[in-house]
């Protein structure tokens, strides 16, 4: 079941989508909550930004996994998405991934703010969570900000799926708040990455490769359970991601 409700988010009105599990109304128990952002993707291809969605609630009904998901709507705006979902501006790394100097980004912080501190209270009061069992997941620059509100707030989100992330908009300060933050509170890691993101470019899918494990090979140091999978030939495109949606889950969940 899927229940929808609307909220305040940088001036506008945005749709949050919350998946219940299969028994949640027959039962009393309390459920583990995971976050997600691009919420027209997460369930729907109706509503889907290219027509595709993740499909999510279809595996999770069909695997009766208990677990609750909120997924937040983005922003239809995609520079106004990546401002959101990038916490600093572009550094040099994403220059050179690019091939230009972007100057969108910098809304990170208070895009992760309003889920700890306005959603993630609102959610916990109108369903039964477990408050204490958050987690946090996200695609491309959904698991930038994924792992930014992780070092942000490790002792909240404590397991974490970063899907193709596009960690190179902010390479040079992600890389640096992973280091510096305390990660011990975090109890699972996920990260994968396709070896043709941007299957027009190899070099550039290469590029978005290293990217991806440079921030895992800080990551795993830091905390226990941790996993990188390289998805051979996976490309930038729900298609492809909708087929990583077992993999993350059964990390998260198990």
């Amino acid at each position: 079941m899927i229940e929808t409700f609307s909220v305040r988010l940088f001036e506008q009105e945005r749709k949050i989508r919350v998946y219940l599990p299969v028994n949640y109304s027959k039962a009393t128990k309390k459920y583990p909550v995971l976050y997600m952002h691009d919420g027209q993707n997460v369930f729907d291809n109706r509503e889907a930004f290219d027509g595709v969605s993740l499909d999510l609630h279809q595996y999770l009904n069909q695997n009766n996994v208990e677990l609750i998901v909120v997924a937040i709507d983005r922003n239809p705006s995609n520079e106004e998405r990546t401002n959101e979902f990038c916490p600093w501006k572009h550094g040099d790394f994403s220059e050179n991934l690019l091939g230009f100097k972007a100057t969108t980004g910098g809304l990170g912080k208070e895009y992760v703010d309003f889920i700890v501190n306005e959603l993630k209270p609102l959610v916990d009061s109108k369903y039964r969570t477990e408050s204490s069992e958050s987690y946090i997941a996200g695609i491309s620059l959904g698991g930038l900000i994924s792992t930014y509100a992780a070092c942000s707030y490790p002792t909240v989100f404590k397991r974490v799926a970063a899907i193709a992330p596009a960690f190179y908009r902010n390479q040079e300060e992600i890389e640096n708040l992973v280091k510096i933050s305390d990660l011990s509170k975090l109890e699972r890691f996920y990260i994968d990455c396709g070896t043709r993101e941007k299957e027009e470019n190899i070099n550039v899918s290469d590029l978005y490769l290293k990217s991806s494990q440079q921030v895992y090979d800080i990551i795993k140091d830091k905390v226990a359970s941790t996993t990188f999978e390289t998805i051979e030939d996976g490309k930038h495109q729900y298609k492809d991601f909708k087929k990583r949606v077992p993999g993350f889950i059964e990390f998260l969940t198990s």
